[in-house]
């Protein structure tokens, strides 16, 4: 694994190669991204493909990568650009991309204003909450997950987080019923240590959820765009934000094993099925549906 640094004007980007550039086996690199987790989710998965060069990498302000633009938000253009600038060092575009999460809405914001850099890209569960149904009471149940964290801090702000995407199915009025989760019953802290600025839990990430995909510019680009959801999370917030966007895009969600961190492996704390995960991915690269 070779460790970078990309230096632009207002970030140093860290990014992992693993494996030779330019490529051994001809192909485009493999790029993997998420949000807000960093290169270190995606080790299990990266080495589940030797035959392959990865590259992991981790946003500004997130992990290794250091922000120099004065601002402590995640915007998807902004992350769009800064990936745009990678694959552009890289000097091996265009790439193949599977993106998690809020690494998936700034893929597909890339796509959209950079449609030349990805051939195939598989974006897993990108929480675009705006394409929903029921997106003004997802709204209403995240702004509860934000106050609770304001409020009492990382601890309870986390377990209204888990309560919230563990929820099956629009969010009704049985959801908003049900008493304040504690912190305790899923083994986290219920001190408060003071801090705020975690970057799921405060307002710095409410652009990625609030994002609106450019349909027309996605649909006008070359890049195979795949979305993907998890077998087991197809019925909860990220998972029907899935299903809802590949809709949205003219298309079915494929389904892959396990749920939203199903690529994740055991040292992650939220283990998935990163085997059955990685023979998946390599299938839809090659052009499975």
């Amino acid at each position: 694994m070779n460790a970078r640094i990309l230096r632009t004007p207002d970030a140093d980007l860290a990014h992992h190669v693993h494996g030779p550039l330019p490529t051994a086996d001809g192909r485009p690199p493999l790029v993997m991204i998420g949000q807000p987790m960093d290169s270190s989710g995606f080790r299990t998965l990266a080495s589940l493909f030797p035959e392959r060069t990865v590259v992991t990498y981790d946003p500004r302000g997130l992990g290794e990568s250091v922000r120099r633009d004065g601002r402590l938000d995640h915007v998807p253009a902004t992350q769009a650009a800064d990936v745009h600038a990678l694959v552009e060092a890289l000097g091996a575009g265009p790439v193949e991309m599977f993106a998690s999460s809020g690494g998936a809405v700034t893929a597909l914001a890339l796509v959209a204003a950079y449609p030349d850099d990805v051939t195939t890209l598989v974006a897993h569960e990108p929480p675009l909450f705006s394409v929903l149904p029921d997106a003004p009471a997802v709204q209403r149940a995240s702004a509860a997950v934000g106050k609770a964290y304001q409020e009492r801090g990382w601890g309870a702000g986390m377990a209204a987080f888990v309560a919230m995407t563990s929820w099956q199915g629009e969010f009704t009025a049985d959801y908003f019923a049900q008493p304040a989760p504690d912190p305790a019953a899923f083994g986290l802290p219920t001190e408060d240590d003071g801090s705020r600025d975690d970057p799921l839990l405060s307002d710095r990430s409410a652009a990625v959820s609030a994002h609106r995909p450019d349909v027309a510019a996605l649909t006008a680009a070359p890049t195979r765009i795949v979305i993907a959801v998890g077998e087991e999370s197809r019925s909860t917030l990220t998972g029907r934000a899935a299903v809802a966007t590949a809709e949205l895009l003219g298309h079915r969600a494929a389904v892959f094993p396990s749920h939203h961190g199903g690529f994740l492996g055991p040292e992650s704390g939220y283990a998935g099925q990163p085997e059955a995960f990685a023979a998946r991915l390599r299938e839809v690269l090659a052009g499975a549906d």
